[in-house]
């Protein structure tokens, strides 16, 4: 059931269109991730998944999340895009491809940080609620869920729109909010802050050319790094109170 119309503020202040309860949100995304899991190869190595799994927990446990940290559920997609997701309920999805730009297990910490974001801030649910809205409230969403044509877009918004070949993006905002949240969740974790610098840098190297900002829903890989750099500051006192508490991942990165 859709709640009443209600405004909430994200974890940075800003405020939001959420029309859906958790609850809902987690099994969507429950449902999603087993789809996914059913459809695409996962990677039996247990290398990629020790190592993807000793990165992600040390996120989660800082995350304040609500969701206990043994019920978050890490998998590795076999799948050659540089690409990772996370989901409301406590899914994280990661692509092996991933692991030839974040070549370090804090550069994937960025990456898994920021995907976790997006949950913490709630915006899949407020994509949904947004495209409710545009749709015509409860009726809408019941169509969604059923109707196999509309179920591609429901999956996107929530965030997987790559796996499922339905393209919508999150916006800038939201994007540079995720990067926010997610910057700060590795410095606590214990995480170098300054790579989440490195990592753009690198995905603008493997990524190629790209639109101007003002095309993109997207910031810029130069704005989204120079973003970054504003909060290193903040983030590495984060960093060193992480590591004075004894916060130091040390991840094997498979060879």
């Amino acid at each position: 059931m859709i709640g009443a119309l209600g405004c909430a503020t994200s974890p940075t202040g800003r405020g939001q269109l959420i029309l859906l309860p958790e609850s809902q949100m987690a099994q969507m995304g429950a449902q999603a991730f087993q789809e996914m899991k059913a459809t695409q190869p996962t990677e039996r190595d247990p290398r990629y998944n020790e190592y993807v799994a000793c990165i992600a927990r040390p996120l989660i446990q800082v995350s304040e999340s609500g969701i206990p940290a043994d019920k978050w559920e890490i998998v590795v997609f076999r799948e050659p895009s540089a690409n990772a997701f996370a989901l409301p309920g406590g899914k994280i999805g990661v692509h092996t491809g991933l692991l030839n730009v974040a070549k370090t297990e804090a550069q994937l910490a960025a990456v898994i940080g920021h995907e976790i974001g997006h949950v913490l801030a709630r915006h899949g649910n407020e994509r949904v609620s947004q495209g409710v809205v545009a749709q015509g409230g409860q009726v809408a969403l019941g169509v969604m869920l059923k109707d196999q044509a509309q179920r591609g877009t429901l999956l996107a918004l929530l965030g997987v729109g790559v796996q499922v070949g339905v393209l919508l993006p999150y916006g800038r905002t939201q994007e540079s909010e995720a990067d926010h949240i997610g910057v700060r969740m590795m410095a606590r974790a214990g995480f170098d802050p300054a790579e989440s610098i490195e990592l753009w840098k690198n995905m603008s190297t493997a990524g190629g050319a790209q639109p101007p900002q003002f095309l993109s829903t997207h910031p810029s890989h130069k704005t989204r790094i120079g973003d970054l750099q504003a909060l290193q500051p903040e983030m590495t006192v984060l960093f060193e109170k992480a590591k004075a508490t004894g916060r130091k991942p040390e991840c094997k990165r498979p060879q």
